[in-house]
């Protein structure tokens, strides 16, 4: 996505997006067979984002990344995304940046908080005459003992 002043733009929500100046990407050789260019090209791509000194994210979603993200967040602070699913470092490249954006969009939702809800009469009604009628039969399968 391209902003108004010529900068390629990630957008993360609807007010918040990410300058790709933000992003540095480093290209290494890809895992896997690959043929006779497996030793020499470097295309699968390292995508690192400081999401700890990032100008372009608020405070308040910085705090909610980082505690959705903690497992996946560096000690330094970098969120770090590999992609070596294509045979070039363009389409690599995009694939890095496509993940990017997902995970932080994921981890950037605000869930509604779950409101406690109490079962209905006639499922409490049910529950009970089901836990009645096993131990009806539970009793039933029991040895009777007879007096001597």
């Amino acid at each position: 996505m391209d902003d108004h002043n010529g900068k390629e733009m990630i957008k993360i929500t609807e007010n918040v997006s990410i300058p790709e100046t933000e992003l540095l990407f480093t290209f290494i050789r890809s895992p896997g067979p690959g043929g006779q260019n497996v030793n020499k090209v470097a295309t699968a791509v390292l995508l690192r984002f400081n999401l700890v000194s990032s100008p372009s994210i608020p405070e308040d979603l910085r705090a909610r990344l980082l505690l959705r993200l903690e497992n996946k967040i560096t000690l330094s602070g970098e969120l770090i995304v590999k992609a070596s699913s294509y045979r070039t470092q363009e389409r690599n490249k995009q694939d890095a940046i496509m993940r990017l954006q997902e995970l932080l969009k994921h981890a950037a939702k605000v869930f509604k908080k779950r409101r406690k809800t109490k079962p209905t009469y006639s499922s409490t009604q049910k529950r009970l005459s089901t836990k009645k009628l096993h131990g009806k039969t539970k009793s039933l399968r029991q040895k009777k003992l007879r007096d001597v």
